[in-house]
C-alpha cells in the first residue's frame, strides 16, 4: 500500500538520522576521499601515536625521579618515593578532571590547546631544574645563573603540576578509550584489545626505561629531561596534522557529575526522608528518582545502580595499585642500593623495570591463545576474575619476596658505587638477585589490568562506559596516593626505621612484609566478591547492568520491525491475506 510504503520510508529516514547522530558527533569531515575503513584506520593510528608519545614523556619523567630527587635536590628516600607516587597518582586523576571541564565548562578544542601548552611548559621547565647552572660562566669571575635549592624545588613542583595537567588533557580529550570504536565489540574482542593495548604501552615504557634512564644517569644526565620535551613536540605535531579527525567528542547523555549527583541526592533523601520511602524500594539509590522525591530520571538512576555494582571491584584495586607503585619507589631504592656493575658496565637503575615488563610482553600472546579457546568453547560464562585473583596473589608474593630479598641484600658487604657523579655506599649484592620480585609484579600487571578494564567496560550500559572507566582510573589514582600514605606513615610511625634513608641501617623488609600481609587479605576479599562478576555472557551481562527504559523501547521497536519483516516474507500467508 502507498501509505504503508511512505510510512516505512519515513521510518527508515528517521532511523538513519538517529544512527548518524549517535555515531560520532564530534568528528570532522575533512577526511578527503578516504573510504570509511581507511579513515578509521588513519584515526586509530594517529590516536595511538599520540598515546605512545604521551606515555613516552610520562615514563621519561618518572623513570629516574627518585635518583634525581635524592642526588640533585637532597631529598631523603621516603620523600623522593612520595613525590614519585604522588606525581603518578595526579597524572591518573587529572584526565577525570579535564574530561569534566571539557564536558561542562570549556570547549574541547580550547581545552586541548591549553593542556598541550601546559604539557609543553612542564617538560620545558624540567631541564631548567636539572641543568647545572653553577657550571656556566660569563667569564672566570661571574656566574651567569644560579638557582638555590629552594628555587629549584619550586620550579620542579610547578613543572610536575603543569605536566600532569597536560597529561590529563591528552588522555581525556585526544586519546579517550571511546576513540577506539569499541561499542560493538564483544567480551572476547574487548579483552584482546586491552591485552594488546597495554602490551604496546609497556613496550614503549621498556624502550624509555632502557634509553632515557641511561642517558639521564650516565651519558648526559642533565639532558635527560630534554627527551620528554622532544617527545611532546612530536605529539603536538601529530595532533596538528590530524586535528579534525583526532579530537573525539563523546555523547553527552551521561556525565561523571550526574553520577555523583545521583549518589549525593540518594544519600540526602535517605537521611531526610528515610521513614517515608524505605519500605517500597529495593535499592537505596532509588531515593534519587523523581518518583520518590529525587530530581533524577529513572534512566540516570538505573545507570548509576549498574555502576555501583562495580564499586567492590574498584575498591579492591586500591591496595593492588599501592603494591604496583613499589616498582618506582621501594624496589627502585633497593636496586639503587645494590651492585649495578655488570661486565664493566654500570646498569641504569630504572633499567631493572624492564624485568617487570618482560613477563607482560611474553604473557600477552599466551593469554590471547587461552582466551580464544575459552571464549570459543561451550563455556560462554568465562570471566577474567580468575586472572585478577591470580594477579593479586602474584603481587602479594612479589612484595613478600622483596622483604626476603632485602634481608638477603644486607648480608653482603658494602662497596662504593658512583651514580650521577655521587659516590654512594651500597650492597655488593648484584642487582639481578632482585629479579624475582620484578617478575612477579610483571605477571600481576599482565593478568589484572586488562581484565579489570574489560569488566569495567562490559558490565555497564553503553551510555556510561566512559564513566565506568573514569571511576576505575579514580580508584587506581587513589591507590597511588595510598602507597604514598603508607610510606609516610611507616616512616613517621617507626621514626624512619621501616623506610630508612640508609637502607642498611633500617628495616625496609618489615614494610614489605606488612604490605604483603595486607595484599593477601585484599586478595581473599576479592575472591569472595568475585562471584558477582563471574559471567560475561550476554544474558547475564544484561541482567547485571539492568535494562534501561530506552533499551526496552529499542527492543520493542526492533521486535515490531522483525514482526513486520516476518509478515512480509512469510510463505504461509496467501496473497489475499498480505493485501
Amino acid at each position: 500500500m502507498p501509505g504503508a510504503n511512505r510510512s516505512d520510508m519515513e521510518e527508515k529516514r528517521l532511523l538513519n538520522h538517529t544512527a548518524d547522530k549517535e555515531q560520532r558527533p564530534g568528528r570532522s569531515s575533512r577526511a578527503g576521499n578516504l573510504s570509511p575503513s581507511e579513515k578509521k584506520l588513519q584515526e586509530a593510528i594517529c590516536v595511538l601515536l599520540v598515546e605512545l608519545c604521551e606515555r613516552f614523556t610520562f615514563f621519561g619523567i618518572v623513570c629516574n625521579m627518585i635518583l634525581f630527587c635524592t642526588v640533585q635536590l637532597g631529598y631523603r628516600n621516603y620523600q623522593a618515593a612520595i613525590v614519585n607516587m604522588c606525581f603518578v597518582g595526579t597524572s591518573m586523576l587529572t584526565p577525570v578532571l579535564v574530561g569534566w571541564l571539557a564536558e561542562c565548562l570549556v570547549g574541547r578544542i580550547k581545552l586541548v590547546c591549553v593542556c598541550m601548552f601546559l604539557h609543553f611548559l612542564g617538560t620545558a621547565l624540567l631541564p631548567v631544574v636539572a641543568f647545572p647552572f653553577e657550571d656556566i660562566y660569563i667569564d672566570r669571575r661571574h656566574i651567569l645563573h644560579t638557582l638555590t635549592k629552594r628555587e629549584q624545588k619550586i620550579v620542579f613542583y610547578f613543572a610536575l603540576l603543569t605536566a600532569s595537567l597536560g597529561i590529563g588533557g591528552i588522555r581525556a580529550i585526544v586519546c579517550p578509550l571511546s576513540a577506539y570504536n569499541l561499542e560493538d565489540c564483544g567480551p572476547k574482542e574487548l579483552l584482546s584489545f586491552f591485552n594488546w593495548f597495554y602490551w604496546l604501552i609497556n613496550l614503549n615504557s621498556a624502550v624509555v626505561f632502557v634509553t632515557i634512564s641511561y642517558i639521564q644517569q650516565s651519558v648526559a644526565r642533565n639532558l635527560g629531561f630534554l627527551i620528554p620535551f622532544v617527545s611532546v613536540l612530536m605529539a603536538m605535531i601529530t595532533i596538528h596534522m590530524v586535528r579534525g579527525e583526532m579530537i573525539y567528542k563523546p555523547k553527552t547523555d551521561s556525565s561523571l557529575l550526574t553520577t555523583f549527583g545521583v549518589i549525593a541526592s540518594a544519600l540526602k533523601t535517605c537521611c531526610v526522608r528515610y521513614r517515608y520511602f524505605s519500605g517500597g524500594m529495593t535499592n537505596w539509590l532509588d531515593h534519587a528518582k523523581e518518583n520518590y522525591g529525587g530530581r533524577y530520571s529513572e534512566t540516570q538512576v538505573e545507570s548509576t545502580k549498574s555502576l555501583a555494582r562495580l564499586f567492590p571491584l574498584f575498591a579492591f584495586q586500591i591496595l593492588y595499585r599501592a603494591c604496583i607503585m613499589q616498582i618506582p619507589s621501594g624496589y627502585y631504592l633497593q636496586t639503587m642500593n645494590s651492585n649495578l656493575h655488570f661486565s664493566g658496565f654500570v646498569l641504569p637503575v630504572a633499567a631493572m623495570n624492564v624485568i617487570s615488563i618482560v613477563p607482560l610482553l611474553i604473557l600477552v600472546p599466551i593469554l590471547e591463545c587461552i582466551n580464544s579457546y575459552l571464549f570459543s568453547s561451550k563455556n560462554t560464562g568465562h570471566s577474567p576474575t580468575i586472572y585478577i585473583a591470580v594477579g593479586q596473589l602474584s603481587a602479594a608474593l612479589s612484595v613478600m619476596v622483596a622483604g626476603f630479598s632485602e634481608i638477603h641484600r644486607k648480608h653482603f658487604p658494602q662497596v662504593e658505587q658512583t651514580l650521577s657523579d655521587e659516590v654512594l655506599l651500597v650492597s655488593s649484592m648484584p642487582c639481578f638477585h632482585l629479579a624475582p620480585q620484578y617478575i612477579l609484579l610483571g605477571v600481576a600487571e599482565a593478568l589484572v589490568t586488562p581484565s579489570c578494564s574489560l569488566l569495567s567496560f562490559w558490565l555497564v550500559p553503553e551510555r556510561i562506559r566512559g564513566i565506568s572507566m573514569h571511576f576505575l582510573t579514580l580508584f587506581n589514582g587513589a591507590g597511588c596516593f595510598m602507597g604514598a600514605f603508607f610510606v609516610q606513615t611507616a616512616h613517621a610511625g617507626t621514626q624512619g626505621n621501616w623506610f630508612p634513608h640508609l637502607l642498611h641501617e633500617g628495616k625496609l623488609e618489615r614494610f614489605f612484609f606488612f604490605l604483603a600481609s595486607l595484599m593477601m587479605v585484599n586478595t581473599l576479599g576479592f575472591w569472595i566478591v568475585s562471584r558477582r562478576y563471574s559471567h560475561l555472557n550476554q544474558e547475564y551481562a544484561k541482567e547485571f547492568r539492568g535494562c534501561l527504559p530506552e533499551e526496552k523501547l529499542l527492543k520493542h521497536g526492533k521486535a515490531i520491525k522483525h514482526y513486520d519483516g516476518v509478515l512480509e516474507r512469510s510463505p504461509i500467508l496467501s496473497p489475499m491475506e498480505k493485501t
